[in-house]
């Protein structure tokens, strides 16, 4: 299929007493090859997105809107280690936090919230501040750690 022969040289009068000889090409023709890896990227091109394909359903249609995505910087409260809070950048009163919360919440769009808490202040206080979250309208609530702690298992560090 990709080979071929080729005559052999030699003067004309020995050519025409001997049988022909044909000796093999050396060269590789592709065009085969490539017409065959054309058709098979067009059957995989098409047969990909139906491979995707999971649990068949008939999913109800609406007039919503998309989500949009967040394209908000995240707010991110912070709890430091003698229990001040602030909203970003601004150190808030304890009694001010939800009021202030619930602004905010009416302006953004989403309701993720990061909460830093430093390691030494009680767990109750934490909490306490996870609360205040949830009562000015923001129930999605990242708690942002370091990386490189201990495991329960005794190898972390």
């Amino acid at each position: 299929m990709g080979a071929g022969t080729v005559k052999s040289g030699g003067d004309t009068r020995r050519r025409r007493r001997r049988a022909r000889r044909h000796v093999a090409m050396s060269e590789i023709n592709v065009t085969p090859f490539v017409d065959v890896m054309l058709v098979l990227l067009i059957i995989f091109m098409v047969a990909a997105p139906l491979l995707t394909v999971g649990v068949p359903v008939e999913l109800p249609k609406t007039a919503a809107t998309p989500l949009a995505a967040e394209n908000q910087e995240p707010l991110t409260i912070t709890v430091t280690a003698d229990g001040r809070l602030s909203i970003q950048d601004t150190e808030t009163p304890a009694e001010e936090l939800i009021p202030k919360l619930r602004a905010i919440a009416a302006e953004r769009t989403g309701d993720k919230v990061f909460l830093r808490a430093d390691g030494a202040i009680p767990y109750e206080v934490v909490v306490q501040v996870m609360g205040a979250l949830n009562a000015g309208g923001f129930s999605n609530i990242g708690l942002v750690t370091e990386t490189g702690g201990p495991t329960f298992d005794g190898q972390g560090g």
